[in-house]
């Protein structure tokens, strides 16, 4: 269960110990899992909250939760993606602004922007997408793992060494059936979280030559905000 337990340290808070020196792409297996074990803490959470304040605040507090759960590890990559790839620059000046520690304008735009859409559908949305949401995030970032990298050494590049068709079968297994029970919505969930990462791995191909960690954790934020406004829709 070591991969396990090294999806659980790398996408989580919780306190879980492993293996240090078998860190592999198998973890990227397990990635849904542990998906799914945020949405169950971010719907019981919405649920229990909802009884005794209103919707807005129960919102702020519950994206609140989320960034503290997975220790904003996704939305620094956000912030530091929107940097590289808007910015009117070179390729080469792209990747260095992704090692750059600071926040930029866009950085800084994008991730306002970010929480705020998040507020606002969590607001509206009932439980399904809070749960489907963590799972595709981390779905999607197995699914743009088998794009091209844009740089051979980092921790994306490690991490995802030795990628096989058996965790990309797992983990989509796993999710496809997590939302196939959702019906309609499930699909709809996964059919946007399919489109948002080939966009945004599109976007980084051209501009970036490849895919990064920062751009990981923009297609999981990203995901995450299209299944809750997914959710929101009132056809659903």
């Amino acid at each position: 269960m070591n991969d396990f337990r090294v999806a659980l340290g790398l996408l989580t808070i919780f306190p879980v110990r492993y293996d240090t020196l078998h860190i592999s792409a198998r973890a990227l297996a397990w990635y849904p899992l542990v998906g799914s074990l945020l949405g169950i803490t971010l719907a019981i959470a919405q649920f229990s909250l909802r009884l005794v304040l209103p919707d807005l605040m129960v919102a702020v507090f519950i994206v609140a939760l989320w960034t503290i759960l997975t220790g904003g590890l996704h939305l620094d990559g956000f912030a530091d993606a929107c940097d590289a790839l808007f910015a009117a620059t070179t390729r080469e000046r792209r990747l260095e602004i992704l090692r750059d520690v600071h926040l930029g304008t866009f950085g800084a735009a994008g991730l306002v922007l970010l929480l705020m859409l998040k507020a606002t559908t969590l607001s509206s949305a009932p439980l399904a997408p809070i749960f489907l949401a963590p799972i595709l995030g981390r779905w999607t970032i197995v699914f743009a793992a088998t794009f091209p990298l844009a740089r051979r050494e980092g921790m994306a590049a490690t991490f995802i060494a030795g990628l096989t068709r058996r965790e990309i079968f797992m983990a989509t297994t796993f999710t496809a059936i997590i939302a196939g029970l959702g019906g309609w919505l499930g699909f709809a969930a996964f059919s946007v979280g399919i489109a948002t990462t080939w966009v945004i791995a599109q976007l980084a191909l051209n501009r970036l030559g490849g895919l990064t960690g920062d751009i990981y954790g923009m297609i999981c934020e990203s995901v995450e905000v299209g299944v809750l406004l997914v959710g929101a829709l009132k056809i659903f």
